[in-house]
């Protein structure tokens, strides 16, 4: 089903949220993978919003959909997600990645509930996803598995090696999605280990693959409802997305994929979070019901 106008609302309201909170988080920690948390957030909002089907009072419910967050360094954006559905206590975000904490900056799926694997280590994500997937066929249950990457880590050859597999088992209940920011730890993925034509690797390993703005939430929720359903071949998404969407000095720049902010960054970064919301907001209601 098409997002009504008030569901995108809902969604957007959702996610400015979890982009507050990722700033917030990264303030208390001292520094944080802020870009790529940022890039990831509008399509796990998403996902846990719409698709996840999901019980956080049971986190070990065997029949719960799946999430593996492939490149783990984002984990600050997912907690941003677990504490709002009540998975942790929103006031451990304060302890992020500070000795003793259990919400380490690469979360850790023994100790932070809803949390389906523990990742970091770039290159595995996707091969546990294609195991929990192969686990509910030979089970017979019917949760679906979700796996987001990161498009540096595209450059890991186990990447593509699991995608062979993928392409041979076929599981229908697997979508494989990939923030396409086109930014990683060391500059530019086309300058550091060039990707493209990115979509056609993908294609000629075997996978439906469509390309779509990974800040477009109708066009996000048209290709994972589309692959949810495609049955002759896995899907790959790639989410074409800017590091550090949302906040001016962040966006598109490779630097802040890790970094600190200071108090007066922070505030910078929430009144530019607060206008880019506001600037959603009004696109929504411009358009119109449709």
């Amino acid at each position: 089903m098409p997002l009504t106008k008030e569901e995108l609302l809902a969604i957007e309201a959702k996610t400015h949220e979890h982009r507050r909170t990722i700033v917030e988080t990264t303030l208390c920690a001292g520094s944080g993978h802020i870009g790529g948390a940022l890039s990831m957030i509008d399509v796990t909002t998403l996902l846990y919003s719409r698709f996840m089907r999901i019980d956080p009072e049971n986190p070990d419910w065997e029949d719960r959909d799946r999430f593996i967050l492939s490149k783990g360094h984002a984990g600050i954006g997912f907690v941003a997600i677990l504490a709002d559905l009540g998975y942790i206590d929103r006031k451990d975000l304060e302890t992020f990645n500070l000795t003793g904490s259990n919400l380490g900056i690469h979360l850790d799926a023994n100790k932070v509930p809803g949390v389906d694997a523990s990742t970091g280590s770039l290159g595995h994500g996707l091969s546990i996803a294609l195991g929990t997937a192969l686990a509910a066929k030979q089970l017979g249950k019917e949760y679906r598995t979700f796996c987001l990457l990161g498009d540096g880590e595209c450059q890991e050859g186990s990447i593509w090696e699991v995608a062979m597999a993928i392409a041979h088992f076929n599981p229908p209940n697997l979508v494989t999605l990939v923030d396409r920011n086109h930014a990683q730890i060391d500059g530019m993925t086309e300058d550091v280990m060039p990707l493209e034509p990115f979509a056609d690797k993908w294609r000629a390993f075997g996978f439906h693959t469509v390309t779509v703005d990974g800040h477009d939430f109708d066009a996000m929720n048209d290709a994972i409802r589309e692959a949810l359903h495609r049955k002759d071949m896995p899907t790959c998404i790639i989410l074409d997305t800017c590091k550090g969407k949302g906040i001016g000095f962040c966006e598109g720049d490779y630097r802040w994929h890790y970094g600190g902010i200071t108090q007066e960054m922070g505030e910078e970064a929430m009144r530019d979070l607060d206008a880019y919301y506001e600037r959603r907001v009004a696109a929504i209601e411009q358009r119109g019901e449709e």
